[in-house]
């Protein structure tokens, strides 16, 4: 079983920071991608960045230029620092690793940026 547990969010002016982390436990092969999720009030769940095992990384449009994604493979961690934050951003992110075709989710945490 793997357990995946989100850090870091809260509320945040326009135009601010935030780096929210998830720790990964449990059994944690190699070979994973890890990405980050978020959902807004009424909308669908949208993948914001993903990492591969290689280190590749994308985006959502949306987020490139002011959002990055990294891995510690060491400590089966991934952050997401979000820069240039917009209100539009605002949504729970969840947490999502993949590996042998299973995937698992956090429990999300609250970014909420003010105008």
């Amino acid at each position: 079983q793997v357990q995946l547990v989100e850090s870091g969010g809260g509320l945040v002016q326009a135009g601010g920071s935030l780096r929210v982390s998830c720790a990964a436990s449990g059994r944690i092969v190699r070979l994973n991608d890890m990405a980050w999720y978020r959902q807004a009030p009424g909308k669908q769940r949208e993948l914001v960045a993903v990492v591969l095992s290689g280190g590749r990384t994308n985006y959502a449009d949306a987020v490139k230029g002011r959002f990055t994604i990294s891995r510690d493979n060491a400590k089966s961690t991934v952050f997401l620092q979000m820069n240039t934050l917009k209100p539009e951003d605002t949504a729970v992110y969840y947490c999502n690793l993949r590996q042998e075709s299973l995937n698992y989710w956090g429990q999300g945490t609250q970014v909420t940026v003010s105008p």
